[in-house]
């Protein structure tokens, strides 16, 4: 009979989790978002507030320190941060990662990482961020985010409390949000931490309790507020704190028993791949993982495909069969979309280098220093490279020798796209809410324009520019498309009837002008018209999409990608899908397109691969 009692007693003990935790208090910020209206002084009188408050133990920030991921609102942030009494752990989130100039280095630079893990009374908490990084997108858990991941989780034992601490829900808002949890169900994990909603929520990922908190900033209200997070026995307890007034009552209680996620048999949602039965024809060659992001387009150039990724490596692969020919590492990540010209090949790298390599064998030939890192895209136009960089510079530099032929240096934000080429002119947008036209030789300021804010979030600057018959064409995220003079600046016309963003392009006789809206639309403009003048409107149904993927027209198709791995391929006439294919969860770079049958596709998750339709 006691031998009964006691196994009985075992199992309740098992199934339970019934473990008290010893009490333990923690504050909990999330999208400070400093930079942007009252952010600093919400942050400050929260940073002054918790270190008021007795029997705190250590903060959490789950993301979203800064607005637009400014080296300077970084450091501002810390320097506020820093003033904390007691210990504090934090993550990056999108607005710090997407519009970096540092190509997110930044935020490593000052906190040394951008993930953390850490113990209290027991229970192992665990932080790690999405991005996206550097690209208009859903979440993304980086290949070697995932890895670290893994490593981290294989030092813990299966019945250690742990906690979560990410930025984004835990669900179809990071395109490969299944990856985390698979990872985490078979641990004893408690609950997840997230913010982005700027909001107090109640969740659920699969079965796991979710809590989004709210942000620091104020809002419409006098002052910010954050949550004060309290462990105790087999509970926790979340209360919103306005700063300097008073806690609020309890909004959120959590259980902290143990719960057999693996036991549970409901079939939640996956991506969904069917659309590859439906054009059998199209098919990938070859697919090699880099196992790092990749957040820049390859450049296609006879029998090679060169692409770099975010460990600074580059690499050249046969067309052929995807055989790796040679590799290059940089000191710092290439977000930088490389460009081919003759023997050589151009790119910018995070270690602040503009780099020029010979293109059989990779080897250096020249390399340029700039003032800060260079995520643009540089272009070469008669053996002068064109290329922007985070210094808020815009440089022309000899292809063959690696000199700088001018600079100018009246930017007020850093440069992410391909500059334009056209009629004398050398175009491209900033993150200052400017486009520019220079002169190609001297580097002058011949005009400039935007769209009458000074919103830097609005700047048509992730689109490449496109020009035809006396026209530059661009598209930004404030939902416009924008047809200039392209020797005056002046607007010829300008338009929101079609929701577009980011994504512009141009049919290689210069005739018709693609852009491709936020949800399912492709457009097709006549370039040669001095109103908005649509020749087709296609319904391609690829759903809502912000990936700043640009149309590709070639020998009679259009290409581009969505920001959850689909492919597509329309006819240039009529916008009719030709094919289309989904490669995978996440992100597609820029398409570059060899012919009509073959592609080569980068996606965000470090996948290199050559699609064919026959």
């Amino acid at each position: 009979m006691k031998t009964k009692l006691l196994l009985i007693f075992v199992l309740l003990i098992f199934t339970t989790g019934f473990a008290q935790i010893k009490p333990f208090r923690f504050a909990w910020m999330s999208d400070l978002h400093v930079g942007s209206g009252t952010g600093e002084e919400d942050l400050k009188r929260s940073v002054d507030d918790i270190n008021r408050l007795d029997g705190i133990d250590f903060t959490i920030v789950s993301g979203d320190i800064s607005q637009s991921g400014k080296g300077s609102d970084l450091r501002l942030a810390k320097s506020i941060l820093d003033d904390l009494k007691k210990p504090y752990y934090i993550i990056p989130g999108n607005h710090d990662t997407k519009w970096s100039e540092s190509g997110a280095t930044d935020f490593i630079k000052y906190w040394g990482q951008d993930r953390f893990t850490f113990r209290c009374e027991g229970i192992l908490f665990l932080g790690l961020h999405e991005g996206p990084l550097m690209r208009m997108a859903d979440g993304h858990f980086a290949p070697e985010d995932l890895r670290w991941l893994d490593s981290t989780l294989a030092k813990v034992k299966k019945d250690e409390p742990v906690i979560i601490v990410t930025h984004y829900p835990v669900d179809s808002q990071i395109d490969n949000w299944f990856e985390l949890l698979k990872r985490i169900k078979p641990f004893n994990v408690k609950c997840i931490l997230v913010g982005h909603g700027h909001q107090n929520r109640k969740l659920d990922f699969e079965g796991i309790k979710g809590i989004m908190g709210r942000s620091n900033l104020r809002g419409g209200k006098k002052t910010g507020g954050y949550n004060l997070v309290e462990a105790e026995g087999d509970s926790m307890r979340f209360s919103e704190r306005t700063p300097g007034e008073k806690t609020l009552p309890i909004w959120n209680r959590i259980s902290l028993k143990t719960v057999n996620y693996l036991a549970d048999t409901v079939k939640y949602e996956r991506p969904d791949y069917s659309i590859n039965s439906l054009y059998p024809d199209t098919k990938v060659v070859w697919r090699k993982e880099t196992g790092y992001t990749i957040a820049s387009a390859p450049a296609v150039v006879k029998d090679l495909a060169v692409t770099g990724n975010s460990n600074g490596s580059v690499f050249a692969f046969s067309l052929k069969d995807g055989k790796t020919l040679w590799t290059f590492k940089a000191k710092g990540a290439v977000y930088s979309t490389p460009e081919v010209s003759g023997t050589r090949v151009v790119f910018g790298s995070c270690d602040s280098n503009v780099y020029c390599l010979n293109l059989k064998n990779g080897k250096l030939l020249w390399k340029y220093k700039t003032g800060a890192s260079v995520v643009a895209v540089p272009v070469v136009s008669n053996n002068t490279v064109f290329i922007g960089s985070s210094d808020h510079k815009f440089r022309a530099i000899d292809l063959l020798t690696g000199k700088l032929k001018w600079e100018f240096d009246g930017l007020k934000g850093f440069v992410e796209a391909k500059p334009l080429i056209y009629e004398g002119r050398v175009i491209f947008g900033a993150w200052d809410s400017y486009l520019y036209a220079l002169d190609v030789k001297s580097g002058k300021l011949l005009w400039k324009w935007n769209n009458g804010k000074d919103e830097i979030l609005y700047s048509p600057s992730a689109c490449y520019p496109v020009a035809s018959m006396g026209k530059v064409f661009v598209v930004a995220p404030d939902r416009y498309m924008t047809a200039l003079d392209a020797a005056t600046g002046k607007m010829v016309w300008r338009t929101n009837k079609f929701l577009v963003r980011e994504s512009i392009g141009i049919s290689g006789d210069g005739k018709s002008v693609f852009a491709r809206c936020m949800t399912d639309t492709v457009i097709s403009v006549s370039a040669s018209q001095n109103s908005f003048t649509p020749v087709w409107v296609s319904d391609v149904k690829y759903g809502y999409d912000i990936d700043p993927n640009m149309p590709v027209e070639k020998q009679g198709s259009v290409f581009f990608g969505t920001k959850n791995g689909f492919v597509y391929a329309l006819d240039e006439k009529s916008g009719k899908t030709k094919w289309a294919y989904r490669t995978g969860p996440a992100l597609v770079n820029n398409i570059a397109v060899k012919d009509r049958k073959n592609v080569v596709v980068t996606t965000m998750d470090g996948s290199v691969m050559l699609l064919r339709s026959n």
